[in-house]
């Protein structure tokens, strides 16, 4: 399959679409699938879905992206982006190549399918989360999908490396502003006014204080990395405007300290005379991969063959959503390198998409 992987891959890079809109990717993906024993579907927009019907009463869901990032490719291909300002620089081709050379050996071996096969490519995974959109669908509950798998090309793996983790692999992402309202005084007129910089700065050492404050092994991250204030140096600031990111593995846990963020603004008003908003988006859920799942998954490839990782990971995926509908699995797939994901000069070797196919294959006979 290696030279129809590479061939898939390097047609899929030149034409890199962002978003939800992704004409030329889903007429690549039809025009793959549509001689194949299989229905496609369309859930939403420009998702595509090819259901293999085994005859079984269940099926089980393999998941690619499909969208690109708003990037310049720097790199000098033969196979370069053609759509300028955009790049597969995530490794979404690579998924999609997978699972097309997936669906094409499920087309070679359909009467001996132990299970009915529903293959997603989903748009918007790096914007608006377009795995939602997939669940809201209801094709998972029409097409009796009991579980699902995905997986996603790494980097900072070794080169055809296969790792996950039973529970928490991938971590809930909100992005935070807070705005603190003060009243603006000449400096030497200080006592006047209410300093809103000074809030802010208050505001940022509490927060961090109060994160170090849950137990290690609750694996969480709250840091600010953009402050704007004021107008003037001689002029007490009038308003500040904070911008951070919260991330957490657990719904309690994430609840817990944006409660926590919430008081620490009212603690401040009381004390400053400040006025302070927070608004905090619902961002992605955290992916936990089912432990019951896992172990029957690392039993049947064998230890040898699956890295168990130690500890999760603080970027986001939302395959998240499939994973609040069914029992599903998240791997990663190393690609080694020293480019890392969104970098402008990402690139793998076609050879390292193998073993996520042969993956694919295997996880279909559990």
């Amino acid at each position: 399959m290696l030279e129809k992987l590479t061939v898939h891959r390097r047609a899929l890079h030149q034409i890199p679409e962002l978003d939800q809109q992704l004409p030329q990717t889903r007429a690549y993906l039809e025009q793959v699938l549509r001689p194949l024993p299989c229905r496609i579907l369309h859930p939403y927009g420009d998702a595509v879905c090819a259901f293999f019907d085994a005859g079984k009463e269940e099926a089980v869901a393999f998941r690619s992206d499909m969208d690109a990032l708003p990037i310049l490719e720097q790199n000098a291909l033969g196979f370069r982006s053609r759509h300028e300002g955009a790049m597969h620089a995530c490794g979404h081709d690579g998924h999609m190549a997978i699972l097309l050379c997936f669906a094409e050996w499920l087309a070679q071996n359909l009467s001996s399918l132990p299970h009915n096969v529903l293959l997603i490519f989903q748009p918007a995974e790096e914007t608006t989360g377009g795995a939602k959109n997939i669940c809201d669908s209801g094709i998972l509950e029409q097409l009796h999908v009991c579980h699902i798998f995905g997986l996603h090309l790494w980097p900072s793996l070794p080169a055809g490396v296969i790792a996950s983790r039973g529970g928490a692999l991938m971590a809930q992402s909100s992005e935070l502003t807070i705005e603190i309202c003060g009243k603006s005084a000449h400096i030497a007129r200080q006592e006047d006014g209410i300093d809103a910089l000074n809030a802010g700065v208050q505001f940022v050492q509490r927060a961090y204080r109060m994160a170090e404050e849950f137990e290690p092994e609750q694996f969480r991250l709250l840091r600010f990395g953009r402050m704007q204030s004021g107008s003037a140096r001689n002029a007490i600031s009038a308003h500040t405007r904070l911008e951070g990111t919260l991330r957490t593995f657990s719904g309690s846990l994430h609840r817990a300290l944006a409660q926590n963020l919430s008081a620490i603004a009212r603690s401040l008003e009381g004390e400053l005379g400040c006025q302070i908003s927070q608004h905090m988006s619902e961002g992605y859920p955290p992916v936990h991969n089912s432990p019951l799942l896992f172990e029957q998954v690392l039993q049947s490839l064998g230890q040898e063959n699956l890295v168990v990782l130690e500890k999760p990971t603080l970027i986001t995926e939302d395959f998240s959503f499939y994973q609040q509908r069914l029992p599903g699995i998240f791997f990663f797939l190393g690609i080694g390198g020293d480019q890392p994901l969104h970098s402008d000069r990402f690139n793998f070797d076609e050879q390292l998409l193998e073993p996520g196919l042969a993956l694919f294959q295997k996880l279909l006979y559990l």
